[in-house]
């Protein structure tokens, strides 16, 4: 049987490890595209989303930024809702 004082510091060396882990993948950015290059969407190691570009021919290019913001809205709003433990959050509650 291993000692414990070894067996803890492993779990300890462990919990730090995956703490760095957690860290790195907070910061790493990757990108996924659809309709040829057309639509965008950026997302961190833990899956959040970070930003959403959608090519100005799919619609009238003044709605662009309207369109894309809107899709980062709904995001935040339906994480907002796991947060509240799926309790609705009542209607034009501006959260930022």
């Amino acid at each position: 049987m291993k000692n414990p004082f070894d067996m803890m510091k492993q779990v300890q060396e462990l919990q730090g490890r995956m703490q760095q882990m957690q860290a790195e993948l907070a910061s790493l950015e990757v990108s996924g595209q659809s309709g040829a290059g057309m639509v965008t969407i950026t997302l961190n190691g833990k899956g959040e989303m970070r930003s959403v570009k959608i090519d100005p021919s799919l619609l009238k290019p003044e709605d662009v930024e309207m369109v894309e913001d809107l899709v980062l809205e709904g995001e935040m709003q339906k994480r907002m809702q796991q947060v509240a433990g799926g309790l609705p959050l009542p209607p034009g509650l501006k959260l930022f």
